[in-house]
């Protein structure tokens, strides 16, 4: 299962991207992707020759900065999407093969870009001053310089399910898929359940939940991209409560962890511990059973008996 890195992943990124190339010049950017680059101007060899002054992340984006001097200059912003990853490899390594996209060549080694799959939706901009950086950014919140009440009032402000306005990079940045399932088990609360219907005692809950899970994470990561850069960015990570363990037992009550399907996600939970024993309808599996569908745990068991 592929997903896109959120913000543990991305920070960890920056943590040993940072380790890497701060204070060193950017000697030359190879870009074997027609698609990659989505700006014109400034061109991408304005960058060459600079050195890196700071790294900054933009909800789920990486960007670098790079100057002549001590200010910052330009922008690299790379996101990666879905599939896209960074690796770091020998100086001016090859970039042979369709999923290399791009590389940005240091005198100590190269940060080789990658996307997997047929299509390419990671993208670089590059860009001028921190007006044009501020405009990249979708506006949410950050967790951890928000207090409860910024937190509450920014998910609040439509009614949405909660799994949707964790996830909304226009609500509160750096949150996807994955960790909106770790985020709402460890709060105990239902993914689809309406942000105006939360009692206070719900999102002091939520807002604890949300900054343990992620610090948790980030400790993690970060640790590990201290003594090696971070290479693979997976959507399972064994110790998740969660997310990707469809069918495995809930670690805190040992239930099934169910989920439900749609597009190209899906969203895992524990019904015993979120939905009060109710297995929410799974949109595809529901249409085709219709009136049979299970609505709760013991309906599904015996279902899986028959």
């Amino acid at each position: 299962m592929i997903r896109m890195p959120e913000l543990p992943d991305i920070t960890a990124y920056i943590t040993a991207i940072e380790a890497r190339i701060l204070g060193q010049p950017l000697e030359h950017v190879r870009i074997n992707s027609a698609f990659l680059l989505r700006t014109a101007q400034p061109p991408v060899s304005a960058a060459e020759g600079k050195i890196v002054r700071e790294l900054r992340r933009i909800g789920k984006r990486i960007a670098i900065g790079v100057g002549s001097n001590t200010e910052t200059e330009l922008w690299l912003v790379l996101h990666l999407m879905i599939a896209g990853r960074l690796h770091w490899r020998p100086r001016n390594a090859k970039l042979s093969g369709r999923n290399n996209l791009a590389s940005f060549d240091f005198p100590n080694g190269s940060l080789v870009l990658t996307e997997a799959g047929t299509k390419r939706r990671a993208s670089l901009h590059v860009i001028s001053g921190e007006a044009a950086l501020r405009e990249m950014n979708p506006g949410g919140i950050e967790l951890f310089s928000s207090t409860p009440d910024e937190f509450r009032k920014a998910l609040s402000a439509e009614n949405r399910t909660l799994k949707r306005a964790l996830t909304d990079p226009r609500i509160i940045s750096g949150i996807g898929n994955a960790y909106s399932d770790e985020i709402l088990h460890a709060a105990q609360l239902s993914p689809i359940t309406l942000t105006h219907k939360l009692t206070l005692d719900e999102w002091t809950r939520l807002y604890i939940s949300a900054r343990e899970t992620l610090q948790l994470w980030i400790d993690r990561f970060n640790a590990e991209a201290a003594s090696s850069f971070p290479e693979k960015v997976t959507a399972f990570r064994p110790d998740m409560a969660v997310h990707g363990r469809f069918g495995q037992p809930c670690p805190r009550c040992g239930a099934p962890i169910q989920r439900i399907r749609y597009a190209d996600n899906e969203t895992d939970y524990c019904a015993r511990c979120q939905t009060g024993g109710k297995v929410l309808a799974d949109r595809s599996l529901s249409k085709l059973m219709k009136s049979d569908w299970p609505r709760t745990l013991d309906e599904l068991e015996a279902l899986k008996r028959k």
